[in-house]
């Protein structure tokens, strides 16, 4: 049974999860446990270097995945970076979400502006294609 692995701060949406199952033919998805995903949000900006602070991620994926496995991975970009090359190295596919972006600027009777951003999954890219 193939599973995708989700590295991922936002709400993965119904219409990413039936793409996931069609175009990466997963079968299950699995989302970080609780604490591993407070620690892929919040990684302390001031920090230099990050790969031992990120290996409670890599030892649950090590733990739960099996080659094959796929594993989308956005968030910070060094980290993806990291999670990227270790995924391959482990032998998953390593993919991101790609959108469609559309903006609407309102003008208020106060003059500030306000921005609302709206997104929408196209589809799931592998790293490096």
């Amino acid at each position: 049974m193939k599973k995708l692995f989700l590295l991922f701060n936002h709400k993965f949406t119904p219409e990413q999860e039936a793409d996931a199952r069609a175009s990466l033919e997963v079968e299950e998805i699995v989302e970080l446990p609780p604490d591993l995903a407070r620690l892929w949000r919040q990684i302390p900006a001031d920090m230099s270097e990050i790969g031992d602070f990120l290996e409670p991620v890599r030892q649950w994926l090590a733990r739960e995945s099996v080659a094959g496995d796929a594993a989308l991975i956005q968030g910070d970009f060094g980290a993806c970076a990291l999670m990227v090359e270790y995924a391959r190295e482990r032998g998953l596919v390593p993919v991101y979400s790609t959108t469609e972006r559309k903006a609407r600027e309102e003008t208020l009777p106060d003059g500030s502006v306000r921005m609302s951003h709206q997104f929408k999954h196209t589809l799931f890219r592998k790293y490096g294609e």
